[in-house]
């Protein structure tokens, strides 16, 4: 047989089932249209639970709509459900962090509670207090510490994002996605190196682009985000990740400007722009601040670092059962609306082979990107 025999052959053969899994696609049930979906977690209760007190410490001030406020409804949850008293604290940025711990502390809580403060401030602050317990979110450390009173959830988001990848990878018109990333760190690449790994698995030959705010403002300069992610569309990009927090407001806004496409983070942001986001990667921290106010309202604490991520619920899609967002079904384009049960098929493969081990995905933070 003739190589460019052999070349048709293997097309026609690819091109009908990928056209089969389409079909099979279409006709599976989707879960998220069942008459009743479980619970994403149970809740829980506490006898001793109304003595405990608690204090959360933002970055920046409520309204991010992306991790902040994320931060923010798991503290509150851990309020109703676990019968808690806790107090929200917003800061105006990093020159507020340590002053905000330090009276924190004075308040003496059982549990002081932070959110993107710097590893060095957190050092600082957690040695001069060695009774009193912390936990740490959303903070990157160059070596794990190992304070007896710090513990630490690190979520890594590089699995979620492969998947959200796929959804760019396959959905994409013009064979061009985008990311804008707050900074060029391990943190954010965690998620951008996923992302473009996903759409790559799926269209070898789409073109990727990046974009990263950075200075200090690096998460709250929506009008940069704009900025970058017009950019981004403006060189052939239709569909643009935003990693960025309150700045990738903007690039959501991009989107809707620009009648292309975005995939929000952190939170379920499909509803902020009905249409033109397409699905969110979801990083839980939400479920890491009611995992710390649990473990020490229940007597579990855990000082150390403990890493979740897919697996155990704390990274996904807001497709995702419990979850179950559908906005784009109803408000996308049609041709992209329809690819969505083939677009979700490839997704639910990919995952349970993340899940078994069988896909791996770089995680930048244990592994340099490729």
């Amino acid at each position: 047989m003739s190589k460019r025999r052999f070349t048709l052959l293997l097309t026609l053969v690819l091109i009908g089932l990928f056209s089969a899994s389409i079909a099979n696609a279409q006709t599976a049930p989707d879960p998220c249209l069942n008459a009743a979906t479980p619970a994403a977690t149970a809740a829980a209760t506490a006898a001793t639970a109304s003595k405990f007190s608690f204090e959360i410490i933002l970055p920046n001030a409520r309204g991010d709509r992306s991790f902040v406020d994320s931060a923010a409804a798991g503290a509150e949850r851990a309020i109703k459900e676990l019968g808690v008293s806790g107090k929200i604290i917003e800061t105006a940025g990093a020159q507020e962090h340590a002053a905000a711990m330090r009276r924190a502390v004075q308040d003496k809580p059982d549990l002081v509670i932070t959110i993107a403060i710097d590893s060095s401030t957190i050092d600082e602050v957690v040695t001069e207090f060695t009774n009193q317990k912390f936990a740490a979110q959303e903070s990157f450390f160059p070596e794990t510490p190992k304070y007896p009173n710090l513990a630490i959830y690190n979520i890594y988001t590089h699995e979620n994002s492969y998947l959200a990848g796929i959804a760019a990878g396959l959905l994409t018109r013009t064979k061009t996605v985008g990311a804008v990333g707050g900074g060029d760190f391990p943190g954010i690449n965690l998620f951008i190196v996923g992302y473009e790994e996903g759409v790559k698995s799926v269209c070898a030959d789409c073109k990727l682009l990046r974009a990263y705010v950075g200075g200090a403002n690096a998460f709250s300069d929506p009008v940069k985000g704009k900025e970058l992610a017009l950019g981004l569309y403006s060189q052939g990009a239709d569909i643009v990740y935003q990693v960025a927090g309150r700045s990738g407001e903007g690039v959501l806004a991009a989107a809707k400007q620009t009648g292309n496409f975005a995939i929000g983070v952190d939170s379920n942001q499909d509803d902020l722009y009905p249409g033109n986001v397409i699905v969110s990667a979801m990083k839980r921290v939400d479920n890491a601040v009611f995992n710390f106010v649990q473990s020490v309202s229940q007597g579990t604490y855990k000082a150390g670092s403990t890493d979740v991520g897919l697996k155990e619920g704390f990274a996904g899609l807001s497709w995702d059962v419990g979850v179950c967002s559908r906005t784009f079904d109803k408000s996308g384009p049609a041709d992209m609306v329809a690819k969505l049960p083939a677009v979700r098929a490839a997704i639910d493969a990919a995952r349970t082979k993340i899940l078994s081990g069988a896909l791996k995905v770089t995680n930048v933070l244990l592994a340099p990107a490729k």
